[in-house]
């Protein structure tokens, strides 16, 4: 979208725009990188509760969509080593790391099961958002950041899009006059972060001043930049690191050197010279459908 004006004259019908592109995703990509200071975080108490108010926002200029959908993988090998690197199919290929997975797992055993579980991949959500009110940090109140975050927030999105009840209303929460502020709350359930109590408050402008809006607008993040193809690495160093990883080279008498065996197998059988398949989000059984901190698993690689 070139210009503000646009934006707003397109603010009426850019739900069923938005709706579209959601229905194009197979699944219905929660953290702050520790490198990058253009992303938020909500900060928890030492009970693990958290509150802030949000306010998502349109596209940025230039882009289509106010969000980019991202899949991670971040696990710990026998050995020791990290795989901690973007999934391939984030960019519509084929992912070694994806391909491993679904062979162990369709061997049926729960042992190999129990191993995809552990190493599957970690769904997450970019978007850009407008801090309307941070308690633990107030200095970031009135200012534009990125926000990372996972499946359970993104339903309560696409929830205030498609109401369940007829006497709900639907909304654009990425719309700067018919969308809402965000109540973000966070506790901690058996361990880790519950998002459910979370909700939009009612339909209104963010600002009833349209030049501040576009101010904000343009000071908004590139999107796409996240799904650049250089951001990722290619199908055989990512094939090479994962076979380092779980040490499935030089080994015959262990259950890696059966997963080696799998492997070869299955590309014997899935010539690279086929067309691409793309494994969808809801394909495989073991993917996350939580939210994920990758920030701990990157520590963690470092250590």
């Amino acid at each position: 979208m070139a210009d503000f004006a646009s934006l707003k004259k397109s603010s009426t019908s850019s739900l069923d725009k938005l709706n579209a592109e959601l229905n194009k995703l197979a699944a219905p990509q929660t953290s702050k990188p520790s490198d990058d200071d253009r992303f938020w975080r909500p900060e928890v108490d030492k009970a693990g509760n958290g509150y802030a108010v949000i306010r998502f926002l349109p596209q940025p200029a230039g882009e289509d969509v106010p969000f980019v959908r991202l899949f991670d993988h971040a696990f710990k090998g026998p050995n020791g080593q990290w795989l901690i690197d973007g999934c391939l199919t984030t960019v519509g290929e084929k992912c070694p790391v994806c391909e491993h997975n679904s062979a162990l797992w369709n061997t049926g055993t729960k042992e190999n099961q129990t191993i995809v579980r552990n190493q599957k991949r970690k769904l997450s959500f970019i978007s850009n958002i407008y801090v309307v009110k941070d308690p633990a940090h107030p200095e970031n109140e009135g200012k534009v950041f990125l926000f990372k975050f996972g499946k359970k927030i993104f339903d309560k999105l696409n929830a205030a899009m498609n109401p369940e009840f007829e006497d709900e209303k639907p909304l654009n929460p990425f719309d700067f006059w018919a969308g809402a502020n965000f109540k973000l709350k966070i506790r901690k359930v058996e361990g880790y972060q519950n998002y459910d109590k979370s909700e939009f408050d009612s339909i209104e402008p963010l600002l009833d001043d349209d030049d501040k809006l576009e101010r904000i607008w343009k000071s908004e993040y590139k999107l796409q930049e996240f799904l650049d193809r250089s951001k990722y690495k290619s199908y055989d160093d990512l094939k090479a690191r994962l076979v380092k990883v779980l040490d499935i080279e030089g080994v015959t008498s262990s259950p890696a050197a059966g997963r080696q065996q799998m492997w070869e197998e299955e590309q014997a059988e899935a010539p690279r010279a086929a067309p691409p398949k793309v494994l969808r989000a809801d394909a495989a059984p073991w993917d996350d459908q939580e939210d994920e901190d990758l920030a701990m698993f990157k520590k963690l690689a470092n250590d």
